[in-house]
């Protein structure tokens, strides 16, 4: 690959990692707001919980895996794991600012007082712990899962690896997450069917939608950069 197409190919790279942080950060910054995915969803129930309830965290987390494999398949296994590995530092460095600002006193004419401000963004250390051990199962889970599929097909069958890790890792995260909060009692055990279930196939309808766009994008990536199927782009120096 000539010099400059290696550094196109780096500066995507970048943009994506951006997305990918910029997603996951904003998960955990909203996930305390719940709603209804489906218009019948308060009358849908099993177990006696209502199985469309979710966190709008919810809504750009699917963007994640969507990213992380399309970083699988055009830079490699290991610059989707680096990319992982950089989404949980920002995510503990973002919450790390959060409660540093909790102990800011607001001033009187502050648009925000402290009780809206820690209602809203007071995250209980035990939803992050949940949420991060969820996300580094799920993610390490999805690129392990990914290239297995892939060597094994010898690249061929994107729609295949691209919805066996996702659904795979999709219901690990859910189910861990859901489990950790119910355990820790941030979250009542009446709900924990009704959130795992739910919470798996809005993530499987979302990667079920998700996979025509992994074959555009990488369309687009093989024809600029001439890549044969299961050919990947080499970042490393030297």
């Amino acid at each position: 690959m000539v010099h400059k197409d290696k550094k196109l190919a780096f500066k995507i790279y970048l943009y994506l990692g951006a997305l990918f942080i910029t997603s996951l950060v904003v998960s955990n910054l909203i996930f305390q707001k719940f709603f209804y995915w489906y218009p019948l969803g308060e009358d849908v129930t099993i177990f006696g919980a209502p199985i469309f309830e979710l966190s709008v965290g919810i809504l750009p987390y699917p963007i994640t895996f969507l990213i992380t494999d399309l970083i699988s398949e055009i830079y490699g296994q290991k610059k989707a794991n680096q990319v992982v590995t950089a989404g949980i530092f920002a995510s503990l460095f973002s919450m790390a600012i959060i409660f540093m600002a909790e102990f800011m006193p607001a001033m009187e004419t502050s648009p925000v007082q402290d009780a809206t401000f820690t209602k809203v963004f007071a995250l209980s250390p035990v939803a992050v712990l949940a949420s991060m051990i969820a996300y580094l199962c799920a993610q390490y889970i999805d690129i392990t899962i990914y290239h297995f599929w892939k060597r094994l097909t010898n690249g061929k069958y994107l729609w295949l690896r691209n919805n066996l890790s996702t659904f795979t890792s999709q219901f690990i995260d859910t189910f861990t997450v859901v489990l950790l909060l119910c355990v820790f009692g941030v979250l009542p055990w009446s709900l924990f069917y009704g959130l795992v279930i739910s919470g798996f196939l809005f993530k499987v309808f979302i990667a079920a939608l998700d996979t025509p766009l992994l074959y555009f994008f990488v369309f687009l990536f093989r024809k600029r950069f001439k890549l044969k199927p299961g050919e990947e782009i080499s970042l490393d120096v030297g």
